[in-house]
């Protein structure tokens, strides 16, 4: 079939073997590739209720039908196993040069189960998988790890064959649950801990190389959908913004609407927010666009600190993301320490989001006196420490590396934590935006902004952020549409040149699979079906699907509290409109 290699990837740690399998064309015409096939494998391998760390829990890497392709934000990648992080479902995606060497080693997914006797590095080719010792590298940064894995096992590309190396840092090593993968240096795939089921494994990097490319049932119409792509982003507003000032621009954006989460979740609004702004980065920074391949819109930020005390510190951010979790819930007003702690998490390994919010719950844990750590809002250093710690697991550190549900169950601070299925929220913040409580709540791989992105619905006004009544049936349309985005793997970014129609008409030309609209939506729910089912199966209750007693706090500043029978609601009307019981579960 075009569009798809029709190969599998199985390999097994453990016996240092692999075997490459055929994948049947009904399974790839019902679920297409990337986020729907690698679903289905996850449930097909994964013994039920598996632990996250044992060798049976599969990880697997996923490319799209798109990828390789001239088709706009195609140059991703996705990584699906059973995270450490909630012990549910979880997907993380990364971007920039390495998912088009990944897809050139010629499968459609990679598969691999069982525990290296030693650390070790996997390189994937056409031909299968060899298996090198690498304990010289365990310990080592992600920087370094990326650096000498390509040396070691790149050199020697014949002509027009692609390499590009996925690796852990320290933090995935020690198993942090919310470790995550890298590429190209600053690429994460960043949340629910896929980082650390490669720790566990004894996996320190994936070397992939090859050359081959999917064969598209309609090359020319590719291109010229493409070159039409490009023209219709030329002049448009939302290229222009990301491409100007990135992602970090929803800063004032969020503080404005007062739904920017600061002093670990107790407010809204960051005062000092200007300090920490899109244009604070420019000014403070030597700053200049970073794209992934095939992407016209370069939202990433090649950021050099230019003085003070980190001057010549270079790194792709910091984004929105780690803005919020370091800027607003441990309030560092400096946009360059922010850059500081950003490039820590990077070189260990830790996902940003989950990092902050750890974080700023310590904060309160010291200054509640319930953990023997000195520790305040604004204090870098400590802060720094603190990750430190956390990746290598010593003192606190080590309550923290199992993230919010579990400290703060040990430390007696649940009644302010912040999560939802375990999974710390990103930076928008669910009392003020209702609609984000929903997605936060019914998101098979907890509070997550980006299985929906509702958060722009809200934030652009289209939808009443204070309404509670109506949100299930949009929400659902959104969570549809990002599913079959996810399924090609394309990046979130270009959505404004995605709607339903122009997804069709590329799955035709790329794969000759006339699904029309109504296909895919079908696609979209078989998928999400097949998520819930597995979500169920590891022992997902109605209870997992609302937020933590931290959301629910009364101790406001500005902010009206979210009443948790607006949730209930919410997730109830959900159920309803996905044709769910209710105990969430498919009919």
């Amino acid at each position: 079939m075009n569009g798809f290699y029709g190969r599998i990837l199985k390999v097994d740690l453990t016996r240092q073997q692999f075997q490459i399998d055929s994948i049947g064309e009904d399974v790839l015409n019902r679920y297409l590739g990337g986020k729907g096939l690698a679903s289905y494998l996850l449930m097909q391998l994964n013994p039920e209720r598996i632990s996250p760390f044992a060798p049976e829990n599969c990880l697997l890497f996923a490319t799209g039908p798109f990828t390789g392709s001239a088709v706009w934000g195609s140059s991703r990648y996705g990584v699906f196993t059973k995270s450490p992080h909630t012990g549910f479902y979880s997907e993380s995606y990364a971007g920039g040069k390495a998912p088009e060497a990944m897809d050139a080693a010629g499968f459609d997914a990679v598969v691999i189960s069982g525990k290296s006797a030693v650390p070790c590095v996997l390189v994937i080719s056409p031909e299968g998988a060899a298996f090198h010792p690498a304990a010289d590298l365990w310990g080592t940064d992600t920087y370094t790890a990326e650096d000498a894995v390509k040396e070691r096992f790149g050199p020697n590309s014949s002509s027009g064959e692609k390499v590009g190396a996925v690796v852990i840092g320290p933090a995935g090593e020690n198993r942090v649950t919310f470790s995550v993968i890298e590429n190209d240096y600053w690429r994460s795939a960043g949340r629910t801990g896929v980082g650390a089921v490669m720790g566990a494994k004894q996996l320190k990097a994936v070397l992939f190389r090859g050359s081959r490319r999917r064969q598209l049932h309609d090359p020319d119409g590719v291109l010229d959908l493409s070159k039409a792509i490009a023209a219709a982003g030329k002049d448009h507003p939302v290229v222009a913004g990301f491409k100007t000032w990135g992602t970090a621009n929803m800063v004032e954006r969020t503080n404005r609407a007062n739904a920017f989460p600061t002093r670990y979740w107790s407010r809204g609004h960051l005062e000092a927010w200007e300090k920490i702004s899109a244009q604070a980065l420019h000014q403070e920074c030597r700053v200049k666009p970073r794209a992934c391949a095939k992407c016209f819109i370069a939202c990433g930020r090649l950021s050099e600190v230019t003085s003070g005390r980190h001057a010549g510190l270079t790194i792709e951010g910091p984004e929105y993301e780690t803005i919020f979790a370091f800027g607003g819930l441990c309030m560092i007003e400096d946009i360059k320490e922010i850059a500081y702690l950003n490039d820590i998490c990077d070189r260990l390994g830790l996902d940003t989001i989950s990092a902050g919010n750890l974080c700023g719950l310590a904060i309160e844990a010291s200054r509640r006196k319930c953990i023997p750590l000195d520790l305040d809002y604004g204090d870098v250093d400590g802060i720094a420490g603190l990750l430190y710690r956390i990746a290598k697991r010593k003192g606190v550190g080590a309550d923290l590396a199992d993230g919010t549900a579990k400290a703060a169950r040990k430390w007696g601070l649940e009644a302010i934590a912040a999560h939802a299925k375990g999974l710390e929220p990103p930076g928008y913040d669910p009392r003020v935006l209702k609609g984000s409580a929903l997605a936060f709540a019914v998101s098979d791989r907890g509070a997550c902004h980006l299985r929906a992105t509702f958060h722009n619905l809200e934030l652009s006004g289209l939808l009443d952020p204070g309404a509670v009544d109506g949100k299930a049936a949009p929400l659902i349309e959104h969570e549809n549409r990002l599913t079959i985005m996810d399924t090609f793997i394309l990046c979130r970014f270009f959505r404004t040149f995605y709607p339903w129609e122009t997804m069709a008409i590329l799955l035709k030309q790329v794969c000759g699979i006339e699904a029309g609209v109504e296909g895919l939506i079908k696609r979209a729910e078989d998928i999400a079906r097949l998520i819930r089912r597995f979500n169920l199966r590891e022992g997902l209750t109605p209870a997992d699907d609302h937020l933590s007693k931290g959301l629910f706090r009364k101790d406001l500043e500005n902010i009206r509290p979210l009443e948790e029978a607006e949730v209930v609601q919410m997730v109830r009307e959900y159920y309803r409109h996905k044709g769910w019981n209710n105990d969430g579960i498919p009919e």
